[in-house]
């Protein structure tokens, strides 16, 4: 019950960080919700010291706050100053993410939360901190990524259009009226959501790396959205099964193991593209010398 609980849970992070990752990866914002995965930690601590409590939804009240403030202040130094974007995100990423570690450290000596809790995470451990629901213990993590996942959904599944909008037409939805500058904030919102619900029983390597790379992935082999979201989703399921069966195998870090597989899926992916490319390739574009070899 114990591996069903772990594997329950990588599944429920990966589908989260897959289904923003996708619009994230389209958006070309992948870095952006990178950053915000580390810059909402002083969130995080803020709202341990003005509330006095761990509670999850404080936690999730202060991440939300830190990542909206994190993409102002990316696009603040962007426009602003002359540093390029990716600039822009390191500057801000890392400096806010040192931030809270340094708060961590100093502030919270003698309080359960560290910052290795929130760098490395222990999926191991999830089976250990439960909560009564009727006559079921159920692990607590999942319990809160559930109701995460179902917020993400319901979020894109009921305003698919204005998703589909903002991301690949912006202007035109500027021009018919649509707040392109809400939307966006809204993703950035439940990026960081997400971070947080994950923090403690994952850590911030595996929610950077579902973010990002089962998306990434998936955009390779199709260039059409739902299906697009429809494989980023599978190979989020599959790195976190496989993940943790290896790291069970080799007795290593389960969260950096399902880590690991997301990245062999990547690598798997982008052999296919190329070689989806050179069969699609017009043969006007061999050059002579190629024949011949």
């Amino acid at each position: 019950m114990n591996a069903l609980y772990i594997i329950l849970t990588g599944m429920l992070v990966a589908v989260s960080c897959s289904i923003l990752g996708t619009f994230l990866v389209l958006r070309k914002m992948a870095m952006v919700g990178d950053a915000i995965s580390h810059a909402v930690l002083p969130g995080i601590v803020l709202s341990f010291f003005i509330t006095g409590s761990r509670d999850s939804i404080w936690m999730l009240i202060g991440a939300g706050v830190m990542g909206i403030i994190t993409t102002l202040v990316i696009e603040w130094l962007h426009k602003k100053t002359k540093l390029q974007e990716d600039a822009s995100i390191g500057v801000t990423f890392t400096f806010l993410f040192a931030l809270g570690v340094l708060m961590i450290s100093y502030f919270a000596k003698n309080i359960d939360l560290d910052q290795e809790c929130v760098l490395y995470g222990e999926i191991a451990y999830v089976p250990l901190n439960t909560i009564a629901i009727g006559s079921l213990e159920v692990p607590k993590a999942i319990v809160m990524l559930a109701i995460v996942l179902l917020l993400i959904t319901c979020i894109i599944f009921f305003f698919y259009k204005e998703w589909v909008i903002t991301t690949f037409d912006a202007p035109y939805a500027t021009s018919i009226g649509m707040s392109t500058v809400l939307w966006n904030y809204l993703l950035m919102s439940m990026v960081s959501f997400t971070t947080v619900a994950s923090f403690e029983s994952v850590g911030a390597i595996l929610v950077v790396a579902f973010l990002v790379v089962p998306a990434s992935a998936a955009y390779l082999i199709t260039d059409s959205l739902p299906k697009t979201l429809f494989w980023a989703v599978v190979f989020g399921i599959i790195s976190s099964v496989s993940g943790y069966y290896a790291a069970a195998a080799l007795d290593v870090s389960i969260s950096g193991a399902m880590a690991a597989a997301s990245g062999f899926i990547f690598a798997v992916c982008f052999i296919l593209h190329l070689v989806s490319k050179q069969i699609k390739r017009p043969p006007s574009l061999i050059q002579p010398e190629e024949m011949t070899k």
